[in-house]
């Protein structure tokens, strides 16, 4: 082989992401609702809920314990139906270190928008990282948390129903507004009330679930929950 083909062959191996070269547990999408009904303090509080979580000590047990002992993880940010974005992307989470930098990273992000909630755009996003630049995984896992109903772009369910179709999971943690303005009422308090609406329209697939919290200062402690679930099931 010439110096020039070696070079080549060099560059193209270094111009995958390393993500893409480890089989993995999990591919997990984290899919984060930064609609205006979300406020910065409760933004912020959901930012330090995820690095709590992914530095618990039992998520790592639970990583530990997979076939592979790893897992991959993106997380992603949606508003409105032109307002999606991938905050940061794959990470490889193997141990404490990995896990550290992560949480590090995703809470130095800065907020990505604030506006409607299109959630069937965000599934839509998280659909597209799995299948463009996912691991290789044994499961693949959206992981949906938001305030709120669908008011914005694509129809949710039909979002869900075609990431089912590629064999996604998909889970919700909907956060509980106990205390709503009135112009938001009918959105964050939906008919039934919004766990049901999420396992109705969002989630879906085999063992998913849905979790509920009444206060953003639980949203570490549901997360971890959510992460050990999502992480240990078989």
């Amino acid at each position: 082989m010439s110096r020039f083909l070696r070079l080549a062959a060099v560059l193209l191996i270094l111009s995958f992401p390393a993500v893409a070269a480890e089989d993995v547990d999990v591919a997990l999408v984290l899919v984060t609702d930064v609609s205006r009904s979300i406020d910065d303090s409760e933004f912020a509080l959901e930012k330090q809920g995820y690095a709590a979580a992914f530095t618990n000590p039992a998520v790592a047990r639970a990583i530990r314990g997979g076939l592979l002992g790893r897992i991959a993880v993106a997380y992603l940010e949606f508003a409105g139906d032109v307002q999606t974005r991938v905050v940061v992307d794959w990470t490889v989470i193997r141990d404490a270190a990995t896990a550290a930098d992560f949480a590090a990273r995703l809470t130095a992000a800065p907020r990505s928008f604030q506006g409607r909630t299109a959630i069937g755009n965000g599934i839509d996003l998280a659909v597209r990282t799995l299948a463009d630049s996912g691991p290789a995984a044994t499961r693949r896992v959206i992981d949906v948390c938001g305030d709120g109903t669908n008011n914005a772009g694509r129809d949710v369910a039909a979002a869900r129903d075609d990431a089912l179709r590629a064999g996604i999971v998909i889970n919700g943690l909907a956060i509980i507004n106990d205390h709503p303005v009135s112009w938001t009422f009918a959105h964050v308090q939906p008919p039934g009330g919004l766990p049901n609406y999420y396992r109705e329209n969002v989630a879906g697939g085999p063992g998913s679930f849905v979790l509920e919290i009444h206060d953003f200062s639980t949203f570490g402690e549901a997360m971890t929950r959510k992460l050990v679930t999502e992480i240990a099931a078989r």
